[in-house]
């Protein structure tokens, strides 16, 4: 029997229940409501715990940790702005996007958008198409070099055979189960999270002898360390760091696989239960990961990877069952984001491209090849539902595809692909239904700056500007493109009238 042992044993549970699950959900996936939103019947606790782990992904226990060993204190700005976020997020956006989506029976952000602006030509659709299916295929990869990093930390098993084996359980139960298997087992997943950034902390701030010896070991190490500025201080270096900081928290006001949570959510009184847990599970995951890794910077000050202070720290500090526990942990931090992120793009493709853009053109011929293909599959709900399964696993196939070549730096790849869906899609959203002026012009202008803004900025603008993170610059120039636009077109009536509805309902109780 090898030495592992208990580690595969609670890896193999834990993907045993994972495999339940799917089964379990596979029979609520006949339509595709059902595959891609749950049948619009998710409850309080399932929403709220599932938008937070979606939002932090394998970031959170290898890249976030990271950060926390790198910078100490100053990591905590990040703590602050997605708090902050997640919470106007679930008090002042869900309802009013819930309230257009239940209206507008839709599935996707796009099919959203489309009403929302009376995008006839559906530009906003085709956009967002694009932009999800490249910021979500950066996101994916992004999730199995997690998996190939956390499975060769833990189980000394090649990064290679870390991706694929990952993959392969994503996979499985997303294409099976859709958004009901992922949300139930981000659940799951979530308090194991929560459980692991509890405990590590706890154990390794106690292994060094309490707080005040972390502090004092910290401040003889790099006196920055317990500095809010950081070692840059009040500088232009300093000051857009905290801004980058706090910045990385923007998306969680409208990112569209935090949009569907919203849409997929059962009623008013679930986002208003859901957006609590979900800020108290946020709280709980960030401030574990930055103390796991001011406490890993004292115990371990030389490191060659600071994004495997966890795994090390775990390996070390816990029984073998234990850290079995936390080899599940930072398995459930990817799973609970690539799972998402698969099903976000797989929805572009079957309802967005396929059912919404290709659909109406094919639907009545009987031509062969793919004219006809096209008008079977898009003729009937429960084919595209089994369409929408297939094209998951393609998606899955392509990610392993990416991953497997090099060995990335999660935190900042991530960071990339969460700003670029962000920049694109949370300006418009937040606007649409807020401002009753917006148009979709305007709507259009905003996406395409704010995406293209954000792309631009990490290729270009960083160095010269103190690094400052592209979500920060994306986002305002998503907002002052939208705003600008719409101020020089014609509204149309018919949205403000949703936007006064949207208000209404949000206001019910």
């Amino acid at each position: 029997m090898p030495a592992n042992w208990p580690l595969w044993a609670v890896l193999i549970s834990y993907l045993s229940i994972l495999f339940g699950l799917a089964i379990w959900s596979s029979r609520s996936t006949r339509d595709l409501a059902g595959y891609y939103l749950a049948g619009r019947k998710l409850p309080a606790a399932v929403v709220g715990f599932s938008a937070a782990s979606t939002g932090e992904s394998a970031w959170l226990l290898l890249g976030l940790t990271g950060m926390g060993y790198l910078l100490g204190v100053n990591a905590l700005w990040i703590v602050f702005g997605e708090v902050l976020a997640t919470a106007v997020a679930w008090a002042f956006i869900g309802p009013r996007f819930k309230a257009l989506a239940d209206r507008y029976r839709a599935i996707t952000v796009a099919d959203w958008m489309e009403e929302r602006f009376g995008d006839r030509r559906q530009v906003l659709r085709i956009l967002g198409s694009v932009v999800i299916l490249v910021m979500a295929g950066t996101y994916m990869a992004a999730q199995l070099t997690g998996s190939g990093k956390t499975f060769e930390s833990f189980l000394g098993i090649p990064y290679e055979a870390g991706v694929i084996l990952g993959a392969v359980v994503i996979l499985f139960y997303t294409s099976f189960g859709g958004l009901k298997a992922v949300a139930w087992s981000d659940l799951i997943q979530a308090t194991l999270m929560a459980a692991a950034l509890v405990a590590l902390p706890l154990v390794a701030i106690h292994e060094i002898g309490g707080l005040s010896v972390l502090a004092e070991r910290l401040a003889s190490a790099d006196p920055g360390l317990l500095r809010p500025l950081g070692s840059s201080g009040m500088s232009g270096q300093g000051i857009a760091d905290v801004v980058s900081h706090m910045g990385i928290g923007l998306a969680f006001l409208g990112a569209p696989q935090l949009l569907v949570r919203f849409m997929a959510s059962k009623d008013r009184r679930t986002l208003s239960d859901g957006g609590f847990m979900a800020a108290f599970v946020i709280v709980l995951f960030d401030l574990g990961a930055v103390l796991t890794g001011m406490a890993g910077r004292v115990l371990y000050p030389v490191i060659d990877d600071p994004e495997g202070i966890l795994p090390l720290l775990a390996s070390d500090l816990m029984p073998p069952v234990v850290t079995g526990l936390f080899l599940t942990a930072v398995l459930a931090a990817i799973m609970s984001t690539a799972d998402s992120v698969l099903l976000l793009a797989s929805s572009a493709v079957v309802r967005d491209f396929f059912e919404k853009l290709l659909g109406p053109r094919h639907r009545n011929r009987a031509a062969p090849g793919l004219s006809g293909f096209i008008a079977r599959v898009t003729g009937d709900d429960a084919r595209l539902a089994r369409f929408g399964k297939a094209v998951t696993l393609a998606l899955g196939v392509v990610g392993i595809g990416v991953a497997l070549p090099e060995v990335r730096v999660i935190f900042f790849f991530v960071l990339f692909s969460w700003s670029g869906l962000g920049c694109a899609f949370a300006p418009v959203a937040i606007l649409g239904i807020f401002w009753k002026r917006m148009t979709l012009p305007g709507a259009v202008a905003g996406m395409v700056t704010g995406f293209l803004t954000s792309v631009g900025w990490f290729l270009r603008g960083k160095p010269a500007y103190f690094e400052l993170y592209e979500m920060v610059v994306g986002f305002a120039a998503g907002f002052a493109a939208a705003i600008v636009v719409s101020l020089l077109t014609r509204p149309d009536p018919e949205g403000a009238k949703h936007v006064d509805e949207a208000a209404r309902w949000a206001r019910q109780r």
